[in-house]
């Protein structure tokens, strides 16, 4: 069973017959023969452009037995791997690490539909008859796809050269639609009080989860009066430790109250008096919600590498740090033929007007030079061997610091430190009153800093993170921590205003 949920502007546009996306696809599974040319010669027939990097849907890259292609019909591209004539893997993988993700049996590589009006149709008529149609108003759906379908003709009678006015090609014919709606199965219905020729109704005794703010004595009444009512209680929640809270909050207070915890959730809680059950989620009970980020999860780990987009934003002029070469000036990109075969390159300039040429395949090698601002970076020069001297003294000096830092670690080891109290109530209730849910790193490094301060040994922790990444919050739980146990908190900030804003 599929659903397929829409609306009349998406309804309102044709799309691509059965029968040209079967002729537009190609089927790759693992073991089974396929001739890499043919696969090849089949990608360029269906409108696939061989590249040398596959960063967009409509590419295709060849290198040796690899076969990287991206399909019109996935969000991430796929690599095949031949072993001869047959397939001996197939993965996806990301456009900017290059990584594998997951490994796949079977795939269908969807190209270009590059067909004519009579190859594309309406989604009704690619579902079939037999469809079942859930619409909350018909007659508006058909009004609206009509009234879309008319802009769209008058469009394509302004912009003709000609002056004639045939049908827009990317929208439906209305009233074939309309005819398409009428004999499908279909399941009208309205909501509240509308009046209609509706032949049955259905009236659901639901009403929405109650608004708390955190108050555990209005949440712990109002609970406890659901129970006594024979209701069941169950908390959704997507955390195991927000379930693990609350029960322990319930229990610091002496609550008697029991409810089934769901490790999934919903966008909002309810309460159903016919099957006497409240699903009641805990981001309303907390007043918590998601906190997004535009920030990718690269950024966070570190990585340094150069990928596909940065390289694109990277300008002539910039300088770029190879692995094996040093501090370089970024030259372009540059197609040149090696070994018979045109392909993408860097150019990286050196001191004296050196230049090396970097596969575009090889940016693993390469990144961005990060310094002091306003300082330039001195270039190197190719063959002096100065660069390789320079990573050597670099790590001869780690290798003074991580000794020293071995011997501080080893007599901080035999030092005595205060040993904090495990988390209690009080605890509970400040983590439980913050509204945005904890990150994975968040969760990670509050647990590192209580292990820290549960331990009878000194704490050397630093936390760091970029600008809003959560920083204070992990603080403040270790501050809290301490003031539960009678100690002081010291809190440096390099400005005033900052002072104050905390």
């Amino acid at each position: 069973l599929r659903w397929v949920v829409t609306y009349p502007e998406a309804l309102a546009e044709k799309v691509t017959s059965r029968e040209r996306v079967e002729q537009n696809t190609v089927v790759l599974e693992v073991g089974v023969e396929t001739d890499l040319t043919a696969t090849v010669q089949r990608l360029r027939e269906l409108g696939f452009h061989e590249v040398d990097y596959v960063y967009e849907p409509g590419q295709f890259s060849v290198r040796g037995s690899i076969l990287d292609v991206f399909s019109f019909s996935n969000e991430l591209p796929y690599r095949i791997d031949f072993f001869g004539d047959d397939i001996d893997s197939i993965r996806t993988f990301n456009v900017e690490t290059q990584l594998s993700e997951r490994q796949e049996q079977s795939v269908s590589v969807l190209g270009s539909n590059g067909g004519n009006g009579e190859e594309v149709t309406s989604l009704l008529g690619y579902v079939g008859s037999e469809t079942q149609l859930v619409c909350r108003n018909v007659e508006w759906l058909k009004a609206r796809v009509k009234a879309i379908a008319e802009e769209g003709m008058s469009s394509s009678a302004l912009i003709s050269e000609e002056g004639d006015t045939q049908a827009y090609k990317n929208v439906v014919d209305p009233d074939k639609f309309c005819s398409e709606v009428n004999v499908m199965r279909r399941l009208d219905y309205a909501l509240g009080e509308q009046t209609g020729d509706y032949k049955m109704r259905l009236s659901l005794h639901c009403m929405a989860q109650g608004i708390y703010h955190k108050n555990f004595d209005l949440i712990s009444e109002s609970f406890q009066r659901f129970l006594a009512d024979g209701y069941r209680i169950l908390i959704l929640s997507d955390s195991e430790k927000q379930i693990q809270r609350l029960k322990t909050i319930f229990d610091d207070r002496g609550d008697d109250i029991k409810f089934e915890p769901v490790t999934r959730t919903l966008h909002e809680g309810f309460v159903d008096e016919d099957l006497r059950l409240c699903v009641f989620t805990d981001h309303q009970i907390f007043d918590r919600f998601h906190k997004y980020t535009l920030k990718s999860e690269r950024a966070r780990s570190g990585k340094l590498a150069l990928s596909l987009k940065e390289l694109n934003q990277i300008e002539v002029g910039d300088y770029i740090v190879h692995e094996d070469h040093g501090i370089g000036k970024f030259g372009g990109l540059l197609r040149t033929a090696v070994n018979g075969t045109v392909q993408e390159m860097i150019q990286l300039t050196y001191l004296g007007g050196d230049k090396v040429f970097v596969s575009i395949h090889s940016l693993h090698k390469l990144s961005k030079y990060k310094g002091k601002d306003g300082v330039e970076p001195r270039l190197h020069k190719l063959g002096t061997g100065a660069w390789n001297k320079m990573k050597a003294r670099t790590k001869s000096k780690l290798k003074d610091i991580a000794r020293d830092l071995i011997k501080l670690y080893a007599a901080r080891k035999n030092e005595q430190g205060f040993s904090y109290s495990p988390d209690g109530y009080l605890q509970q209730e400040l983590e439980a009153s913050f509204i945005y849910e904890d990150t994975p790193d968040q969760l990670k490094a509050t647990q590192a800093v209580k292990a820290d301060m549960e331990s009878d040994r000194p704490m050397d922790r630093l936390i760091c993170g970029d600008v809003g990444f959560g920083k204070t919050e992990v603080a403040i739980r270790a501050a809290f921590k301490a003031a539960v146990d009678g100690k002081q908190t010291a809190v440096l900030v390099p400005t005033t205003v900052l002072a104050f804003q905390h």
